[in-house]
């Protein structure tokens, strides 16, 4: 792609492109807003046509409440009418359903007849902390007690100061489950994202410190020492474990997963700014990140990056999902601000033209979730449509300064 244009400027300096962005915004908090509201508490997944999957007894998962809470915060911080009330809807049915009054922490799912999968998951207690974080940035009254609630667990049950990150997961009683001997670096890096979020929200440079610690462990020593791959999978002392396999494909997958590189060059930027640049690693590894994710992950024929590659760097499950799309939309346009050249803009152009030709829905609403490798919708994985979060930061974070989270470039946006 020849950038001819290039003296115009990046895109997103350019009128045309933020209005677009903030009609795709829109568009998407339309298509959830209303659609994704269970009467009886938490949210539906929907179907292609914004419809209910299932209404009648739907499973629940913690982290599509937890992501339904920060994204219509953000549409709180933005003045959309009606977003308070589903960051309402969503932090009733955390405190008072999904949270485990008896043993502390929080359940996996739910359904009407109360929790399905009673563990206790190190990735959806990251996505309570980002919740509980946004949402004491409106204001709302379970916030605080949330906060301390959340942080007291993670701190108590899930840290490991000795390795510098979380643990997997547990029984609903803190037993470890399955033995206790698997690490996932998939819980550390939502965990970091929601780590910065609450030390934007509180102050407490305590929540910067263990962020710090977990991309110094995943990124600069683990995924430095192979050539900037991120190892997804690891053993009790955080060796990577290569011949990892679980049936659960959507969270555990095989090999590596390049949307990971993608996010993780985003979260290390947005953390470098945060703890003021002294972390001189930190942009190079971004850099590299991003490189190997547009090398090895785009499909140089087809568009979309593949979902897996094996160790040996070839494309293992070959279907383009939405959401590493979305974190390569975030990752270059934070490099492009940090780090700008022509590969970061031409990038940034090529992966929006995917997602508008591609994944965006222009006769349904909403987004595709999972496309074949020639670029078709499909449901292998993903059902329907059932969460907001990738999408929406994807639209709102290229219009913000990339000094910190999304939420804290919408305050500073009202303050001037």
């Amino acid at each position: 792609m020849a950038l001819a244009d290039r003296d115009l400027g990046n895109w997103t300096s350019r009128p045309y492109h933020r209005d677009w962005l903030t009609a795709q915004a829109n568009g998407l908090f339309s298509f959830f807003q209303h659609n994704s509201i269970n009467p009886k508490g938490g949210f539906f997944d929907l179907d292609d046509f914004g419809k209910p999957l299932d209404a009648k007894g739907q499973i629940r998962s913690i982290h599509i409440a937890a992501r339904a809470v920060h994204c219509f915060a953000i549409g709180t911080l933005l003045g959309r009418p009606g977003a308070y009330d589903v960051v309402d809807h969503g932090m009733d049915y955390l405190w008072n359903h999904h949270r485990d009054a008896t043993n502390g922490g929080y359940f996996w799912s739910l359904n009407d007849n109360g929790p399905v999968d009673a563990n206790k998951q190190g990735y959806g207690h990251a996505f309570v902390l980002l919740a509980a974080s946004s949402a004491k940035l409106v204001g709302h009254p379970l916030a605080d007690q949330m906060l301390a609630d959340i942080t007291e667990v993670i701190n108590a049950k899930f840290w490991d100061e000795d390795h510098g990150a979380i643990r997997e997961e547990f029984t609903p009683d803190w037993q470890p489950l399955d033995g206790g001997n698997y690490r996932g670096q998939n819980s550390n890096m939502h965990l970091t994202e929601a780590l910065m979020a609450a030390f934007e929200a509180t102050g407490d440079a305590e929540y910067l410190r263990k962020a710090e610690r977990i991309s110094d462990l995943i990124i600069r020593r683990s995924a430095g020492s192979v050539d900037w791959r991120v190892a997804e999978h690891f053993d009790t002392s955080w060796a990577i474990d290569k011949a990892y396999y679980h049936e659960n494909e959507m969270f555990r997958p095989a090999g590596t997963t390049p949307g990971h590189w993608l996010e993780w060059a985003r979260l290390i930027l947005q953390l470098w700014v945060l703890g003021d640049k002294k972390h001189e690693w930190m942009p190079e590894a971004a850099r590299e990140l991003f490189a190997q994710s547009m090398a090895l992950g785009w499909d140089m024929d087809k568009g979309g990056f593949f979902y897996t590659l094996d160790w040996d760097d070839k494309p293992e499950k070959r279907n383009k999902l939405w959401w590493p799309a979305c974190e390569g939309a975030g990752a270059s346009h934070f490099l492009n601000e940090h780090l700008p050249s022509d590969f970061h803009e031409e990038s940034y152009r090529k992966i929006w033209n995917v997602i508008e030709r591609r994944f965006i829905d222009h006769r349904h609403g909403g987004w595709h979730e999972e496309l074949t490798e020639d670029l078709i919708p499909s449901h292998d994985l993903f059902p329907g449509k059932g969460d907001i979060y990738h999408a929406l930061q994807a639209c709102l974070i290229p219009l913000y300064p990339a000094t910190g989270s999304v939420t804290r470039g919408i305050l500073e946006a009202g303050k001037r």
